[in-house]
């Protein structure tokens, strides 16, 4: 597994620009929304540690991780931002239903890369079960929504 050996909280944050000038959209799922605030608060965290400003952070929710890219298309048209950060958490069922949703909302996410002027940063997990969702939320492996922070910082100074 990729993150076996990878703290997902961790990054060096004299190598990371300040984000203290930067405006940042995240976009939540509520669906599995244990995982998902999960998610939330470690990017919220490490954006606040980097530098950015509280009020430069507007969380918009959807409700699920399939309505994740019209909710960031819509924060992209209605709000100046620098980068927008996806966060959605898909579990695996026992129908062919987690395989259409992960891959909707991964091609969305990547056609708004095509399509807008500003980074999405795909922050979805897409896990088999509960448990590996929680050890990448937060659990053993830290918390992927920081290292989706760190990502839309780099590409929103990459945009300017």
């Amino acid at each position: 597994m990729a993150t076996e050996n990878k703290n997902l909280s961790e990054y060096d944050k004299d190598s990371i620009p300040n984000a203290k000038h930067l405006r940042f959209g995240i976009v939540v799922s509520q669906w599995n929304s244990n995982i998902t605030e999960g998610l939330y608060h470690g990017a919220e965290t490490a954006l606040l540690d980097c530098g950015a400003l509280a009020s430069n952070i507007i969380r918009w929710n959807v409700p699920g991780s399939f309505e994740l890219t019209f909710g960031c298309k819509k924060l992209i048209q209605q709000e100046k931002l620098d980068a927008v950060i996806a966060i959605g958490s898909v579990i695996q069922g026992e129908t062919k239903h987690f395989d259409f949703v992960c891959s909707a909302t991964a091609q969305g996410i990547k056609d708004l890369n095509v399509q807008m002027d500003i980074p999405v940063i795909f922050c979805v997990l897409t896990d088999n079960t509960m448990q590996q969702a929680i050890d990448r939320s937060g659990g053993k492996y830290g918390n992927k929504g920081s290292e989706a922070a760190i990502a839309a910082i780099k590409m929103a100074v990459l945009g300017k």
